[in-house]
């Protein structure tokens, strides 16, 4: 049996291990500088998954790997932090808030009735509410993302693990949910169940038609619902729904509209009105005493519990647990501390993935968005040479507006972005969308054209600039250009900072009237002058050898204390630090 300290869990073995003071035989010790989580046997991570998105996980300290992990991606209610659904005792320091969902306690007993193996993860909006996070990021865009987040997330638990996922969510959750669902054509195969928790209000057809489809796929997979009788209840003397709103009528909606593709039974389950197909289960509570049920349900009335355990093997002398009391008293902690959100780290290089050259030759012949499409697909899967990920630091002072100097510093790849391994690798250029999107991946960002200077600057290896005239735009040229590189380099350190042999991409506050530009700058000459000014005549979707992109991490360091590098570019008073134009109030490129 392998425990979690075996390297290829890479979320899991990153995590810290929550213990009493010392680690458990058997376990992964606290790295220096972390915290104790609580005392139970539990370990934590966040993710600082997305610009105001994090993910936390939370495991057991213990996971055989040659088992299948229970991996329950739990969508936040609005108005929740992490910690508070997590759940605690209320005492100083906390609020009513911690006792309401109890998701952390409830998640200890599934454990505690034979899902040893359940990790969740709770992922939360820096808005506090998945309805208004997709509205300000724009539907399309935001459920591509929500797509894209999931896959992260999965990523994270390394290659031929058996995942078996959940995907549930309470109050406006249900919303990451239905981005979810509508940011691709079809649910994909590796979802084993979808737990709506008085959370599906804005259900519409073609959600139905994607989860039928869904369900028609394996005999394994499930739909639990549950909600309650919202139409009638008051806040304040003013009904809380609207007349065609609430969780009801959109239940109702959706039986309708599921019962057209499977048979639906209609029978009772403690206090519930039960709705139950062979995937399915719909729970309608009929709230005869026209109480705010929206919470109770959830944590009184163990729903969650219920929606995790319905249709799962072994459950045969199970009494259940649907309705109060709480089945999960005993595995309330007092309280939870979370660590410091981290970014994602870029997967282990797979053992066959491409080399550098093999994967040039692969894309010579496809068009544009073909190739950027492998690019990317092959750096979200870790296809990036070992020695780009141990990162140098580069530091700079500024005055300060009215006196004084800021010192920053932050931490940059030491070469540009490359596909391949460390022996034979090829840097490669690519479009700004597509290196926007790596670094949203893995917590960085793209430099200004005065943290490109600054990385010339700071680098112990100045090349000379050596451009190339013919076949600009072709991936040949590309690999020629890379060769060239490597030439001047013979005989130097693999991770040593290098600079001065491509053009950067990079953000400028010029980039907010052209969205559709790509911004270059730099190549700098030997005397230290750049080749190239900051730029903005290409389309953005242009590419040629001579472009780079170059990841700075998304934290960087200001007088001694972490800051986000949007924060820095935002700021009046210290943007000079990063950038020669001041403010960039949005330092990114829009990728789809």
């Amino acid at each position: 049996m392998r425990s979690l300290l075996v390297r290829r869990l890479g979320i899991v073995a990153a995590m810290l291990v929550a213990s009493s003071g010392c680690a458990p035989s058997g376990s992964l010790a606290p790295p220096a500088g972390s915290i104790t989580v609580r005392a139970a046997a539990e370990q934590f991570r966040v993710l600082d998954l997305y610009p105001g998105v994090t993910a936390t996980l939370v495991a057991p300290t213990r996971l055989d790997l040659d088992q299948r992990v229970d991996v329950i991606l739990y969508a936040l209610p609005n108005g929740n932090t992490t910690a508070e659904t997590i759940g605690g005792t209320v005492g100083e320091g906390t609020t009513w808030r911690y006792d309401i969902q109890h998701i952390g306690a409830q998640t200890r007993a599934l454990r505690a009735r034979g899902m040893e193996q359940a990790v969740v993860v709770y992922v939360e909006a820096d808005s506090k509410s998945w309805p208004e996070w997709r509205r300000r990021m724009g539907y399309q865009h935001a459920n591509r993302r929500i797509v894209e987040l999931v896959d992260q997330i999965r990523s994270q638990f390394g290659p031929g693990m058996t995942l078996d996922v959940t995907l549930a969510a309470h109050s406006g959750g249900g919303s990451f949910i239905w981005g979810f669902i509508e940011g691709q054509d079809s649910l994909p195969s590796w979802l084993t169940r979808i737990a709506f928790l008085d959370a599906n209000y804005s259900f519409e057809p073609r959600h139905g038609d994607r989860i039928m489809q869904w369900l028609g796929g394996a005999s394994a997979r499930t739909l639990v619902v549950v909600a309650y009788d919202d139409r009638e209840i008051l806040l304040d003397g003013k009904k809380v729904v609207s007349d065609s709103g609430g969780t009801w009528r959109a239940t109702h909606r959706m039986i309708s509209h599921l019962e057209t593709a499977m048979p639906i039974v209609r029978d009772t389950l403690g206090d519930f009105i039960r709705f139950a197909g062979s995937q399915m289960e719909v729970l309608l509570h009929p709230n005869p005493d026209n109480r705010i049920l929206h919470t109770e349900v959830i944590g009184e009335m163990n729903a969650y519990m219920h929606a995790i355990l319905t249709r799962r093997g072994g459950r045969a002398n199970d009494p259940g647990v649907l309705g109060a009391p709480r089945a999960y008293a005993q595995w309330v902690d007092a309280s939870v501390v979370l660590p410091t959100a981290v970014p994602p780290a870029i997967p282990e290089r797979r053992v066959g993935a491409l080399t550098g050259s093999a994967f040039v030759a692969s894309v010579a012949g496809l068009p544009r968005e073909a190739r950027e499409a492998a690019i990317l697909r092959e750096l979200l899967a870790g296809n990036v040479p070992q020695f780009l990920r141990t990162l140098q630091r580069v530091q700079t002072t500024a005055p300060r507006p009215g006196g004084g100097v800021d010192s920053i510093s932050f931490d940059v790849m030491p070469d540009y972005l490359a596909i391949g391994s460390d022996t034979d690798f090829v840097r490669m250029p690519m479009t700004p969308q597509t290196a926007q999107a790596f670094c949203d991946a893995f917590g960085f960002v793209l430099p200004t054209a005065r943290m490109a200077g600054l990385i010339w600057a700071a680098a112990s290896v100045q090349l000379e600039p050596r451009p190339l005239t013919s076949e600009r735009e072709a991936p040949a040229t590309f690999l020629q250009h890379h060769r060239i590189i490597e030439a001047q380099l013979a005989g130097q350190r693999r991770g040593m900072l290098v600079a001065g042999m491509k053009k950067d991409i990079v953000v400028t506050s010029r980039l907010t009237e052209r969205a559709d530009r790509v911004a270059i700058f730099g190549w700098h000459q030997l005397s230290g002058e750049p080749i190239q000014s900051l730029y903005v005549g290409h389309v953005g979707w242009y590419v040629d050898y001579s472009h780079g992109a170059r990841p700075i991490r998304r934290v960087v360091i200001v007088n001694g204390v972490a800051r986000t590098y949007e924060a820095i570019l935002a700021d009046s008073t210290q943007a000079g630090l990063l950038s020669d134009e001041g403010v960039i109030s949005i330092p990114r490129y829009v990728h789809e």
